[in-house]
């Protein structure tokens, strides 16, 4: 019960508050003249160094959803779950030059969101339409995810209902509203600090009184042993590798084509702050494997989750262990670290999802002339409506639905790679080939994703992102990431499209970027106002 929680619930309360209050202050944080526009609310001013970057965006990927479902993922399946520490490692490389060019050419012509250079880059307000809508889609699901961190923590504390999280949400709201990026920029710090002493902490504390790490896997492995479930384990299956492989590649890629993790990036003062922050934050990776770590420790801690309507909910698990181990006084700091993790990353995503709605919706077929202060105005209101969504996402759905939902937005994301990831590099592509291959790789991965059941959860469909290529006709039982198949074809299509319309001579838009915007640097000239056409 609650009351048996107390000290914990008045130190999360307590820290929850002051990050709260901070959120607040940081509209007086570097403040501008005006905030009345999508440069100032939406991305900070352009203007944050090393330093904010680096808490910026690693508070942006690394949230609390990942804080309670990767160690939960490893105490339920086991080193499947470790696939996220592989993956945060090779975006890095993997987005480093990708992403130098996208924030010199956005400085160059004012972009805000990932659309607004496609529409430039291909002439094409439909082509730049649907990577909006793709953006929006795939991110509101992860904003209602962080709902499931800050949910387990409660459930962890004996706290039950959905008037917390209402709450926490309607503050958020609040500050968001009057600060746009510049709080979660602020807040940044808090949480970083907090989630690495919790966690060096725990790896050093909880073994101890464990037994040692040879105690804990032994258990882990004796758990996995009797499990019914093929893959699960200490170790890999072979029909298994080429998936693992497969999901930690396509997260990668998938992980900077969201729109939240772009808006991170575009709030950079320069080039070399961006070079600096790929180089640096695979510190944040090094902390991930130690909190998949955690799941293994629950294991041999003997946590049992939390039951909801008769079905334990993993996502309780950390939590469950941090009230287990830990004296009350720091568990609620622990919980408090879970809690603020979602903070940032929540604040983030509503105000990449209002800003894609605002530039590539609103102003494109609605208020063609609207100018900056409306803009901001705009984006403002739709955040508290992406919020409210979210919330309501939370309330309606079962959690364990709703984290299914991330399974799908990582497919869905990865379906903008070729106009925005490619789109960076070359211009070969036609528009209309572009939105073909775009549609069919969405088809794909919805079918694939729809055919997969999970007998072990009742679920006949979307029951995994893992497809069977035996479904495929081939004798194998080997299985690989949907958003990676859907993605062959997303490219398939759009190269082949490319080809029938350069040889049926269609007309294509034009390219109002060159050459030299893509290696654009801090002052050099900006021009924000781009001529609108009229082509599809």
């Amino acid at each position: 019960m609650a009351r048996d929680h107390l000290t914990e619930i008045i130190i999360f309360a307590a820290l929850f508050l002051l990050v709260s209050g901070m959120g607040f202050v940081a509209a007086r944080w570097r403040r501008p003249d005006s905030m009345h526009s999508l440069d100032e609310w939406g991305l900070g001013g352009r203007s944050f160094g090393s330093w904010i970057t680096w808490f910026l965006i690693g508070g942006d990927l690394y949230t609390a959803y990942t804080f309670v479902a990767v160690p939960a993922l490893v105490f339920g399946a086991g080193a499947a779950g470790f696939f996220a520490v592989p993956y945060t490692i090779i975006v890095y490389p993997l987005v480093f030059l990708v992403l130098i060019k996208l924030w010199s050419v956005s400085h160059v012509h004012g972009f805000v969101t990932p659309a607004d250079f496609v529409r430039a880059r291909f002439g094409s307000p439909t082509l730049a339409l649907v990577i909006a809508v793709t953006g929006i889609v795939a991110t509101m699901p992860y904003i209602a995810l962080q709902l499931v961190g800050i949910e387990a923590v409660l459930k962890a504390m004996g706290v039950h209902g959905h008037w917390p999280i209402i709450i926490a949400f309607v503050i958020l709201a609040a500050y968001t509203y009057q600060s746009g990026l510049r709080a979660p920029a602020l807040i940044a710090f808090v949480k970083d600090v907090l989630i690495y002493l919790v966690i060096i902490v725990a790896v050093l504390y909880i073994p101890a009184k464990l037994g040692g790490w040879g105690d804990i896997f032994d258990a882990a492995k004796a758990k996995f042993d009797k499990t019914p479930a093929p893959g699960d384990g200490v170790t890999i299956a072979g029909s298994g590798q080429l998936n693992y492989a497969m999901l930690a590649l396509g997260s990668a890629m998938a992980l900077f084509l969201y729109p939240h993790s772009i808006t991170g990036v575009l709030a950079s003062r320069n080039r070399n702050v961006i070079k600096r922050n790929m180089a640096a934050l695979p510190a944040y990776s090094f902390v991930l494997g130690l909190i998949a770590l955690l799941g293994y420790m629950a294991i041999a801690a003997g946590v049992k989750p939390v039951t909801t309507d008769g079905k334990p909910d993993t996502n309780t698990v950390v939590p469950l262990l941090f009230d287990h181990m830990f004296p009350d006084w720091f568990a609620g700091v622990a919980f408090a670290a879970v809690g603020i993790g979602a903070l940032v990353p929540a604040a983030i995503m509503s105000i990449a999802a209002a800003n894609l709605f605002t530039r590539n919706i609103y102003k494109e077929y609605i208020r063609r002339d609207a100018d900056a202060k409306e803009e901001a105005t705009v984006s403002k209101l739709v955040s508290l409506i992406v919020k409210a969504g979210a919330v309501v996402c939370i309330l309606a759905l079962d959690p364990e639905f709703s984290i299914d939902l991330q399974l799908i937005g990582g497919v869905i994301i990865l379906q903008t790679l070729p106009a925005v990831g490619l789109g960076l590099l070359t211009r070969w592509f036609h528009r209309g080939a572009l939105i073909g291959g775009w549609a069919a790789g969405m088809a794909a991965g919805l079918w694939m994703l729809y055919q997969i059941p999970n007998p072990v959860k009742g679920k006949e469909h979307f029951g995994g992102s893992a497809y069977p290529l035996s479904d495929l006709g081939l004798d194998t039982k080997t299985t690989v990431y949907v958003g990676m198949l859907a993605l062959a074809v997303n490219v398939v299509v759009a190269v082949a499209g490319t080809l029938v319309c350069r040889a049926a001579k269609l007309a294509d838009g034009e390219d109002a970027t060159r050459a030299a915007d893509y290696l654009a640097d801090e002052g050099d000239p900006r021009v924000k106002d781009m001529e609108l056409s009229s082509s599809t």
